[in-house]
């Protein structure tokens, strides 16, 4: 990362990045101008909060129809049941924890990662970055190159850093670095994926571009599809402007998207439907 008072800064200049954030910022604006957010906005809150939890567990490798996720109450019967448990845990918790992401990001991680471990026996491991030598459990980003842990260990305090002393960028291009590093470093032995897309989520609201949380960015992910999301982190992981600047575009379509969903649960709730 650069060493300059605000590296964030830039990254507002690189190509398409501008006009994704202006893109994502209507898109966003036109659900907050509905209707049904004046009196409903908690009801949209928690079906985006559903959705976003289901999605971020189909990119964790346990797809599973919204209404399944909606009437299950057990979640520790296999390793897919157990993601989605785990993905429903920490989206929900995500919301809790902004006052102290402002103040200390890595106690938030940490505190992700034990909720998404649920209980989980390997208690050594949960709740703290990875130390030399010990694996990660990410299928869908494997081939994706894998820092030491010292190196994990620089740039988590570096991305600390960055967010307790603030930048002049927008909330988008935060969210997406703050996504993207945490995908390309993998600190934890496993639910990186689940905890980078929460940590995304704070980020939105906590940074004013969502703050009722009602534009899941995690659906935009999911649509999208696996390998445009791989693809997407594969151009950050290059560490090349360009390959950043299509990540933040990537992510700005996926809050876009999750923007249009968030619409269309307005829309249900304002004809009776949902």
């Amino acid at each position: 990362m650069s060493t300059t008072a605000d590296p964030l800064a830039a990254l507002g200049a690189l190509p398409g990045v501008a006009d994704s954030v202006e893109s994502v910022r209507k898109a966003v604006d036109r659900v907050y101008g509905h209707r049904v957010m004046r009196r409903r906005s908690s009801e949209v809150t928690a079906e985006a909060v559903l959705r976003g939890a289901r999605a971020s567990a189909a990119l964790g490798g346990a797809d599973w129809p919204l209404e399944e996720v909606r009437r299950r109450s057990d979640f520790g019967a296999d390793a897919e049941a157990r993601t989605v448990g785990a993905a429903l845990r920490v989206t929900a918790e995500a919301g809790q924890l902004l006052d102290v992401w402002r103040q200390s990001p890595l106690r938030v991680l940490a505190r992700l990662h034990l909720v998404a471990a649920g209980g989980e026996a390997d208690g050594e491991r949960v709740g703290r970055p990875r130390l030399a030598g010990e694996p990660v459990e990410e299928p869908l980003v494997s081939r994706l190159p894998l820092p030491e842990a010292a190196e994990v260990s620089a740039r988590l305090d570096a991305l600390a850093q960055l967010v307790v002393t603030g930048t002049s960028a927008s909330a988008l291009v935060v969210a997406a670095v703050v996504h993207g590093e945490l995908m390309a470093l993998r600190p934890f032995g496993a639910y990186n994926g689940l905890i980078a897309r929460a940590a995304e989520r704070i980020v939105l609201i906590g940074g004013g571009l969502d703050p009722k949380s009602v534009c899941p960015s995690e659906v935009g992910h999911a649509e999208r599809g696996e390998g445009a999301y791989v693809g997407a982190l594969e151009e950050y992981v290059s560490g090349s402007p360009e390959g950043v600047a299509a990540w933040i575009r990537h992510c700005g379509r996926a809050v876009g998207l999750g923007a249009r969903e968030s619409t269309a649960v307005c829309e249900a709730l304002q004809r009776g439907a949902a």
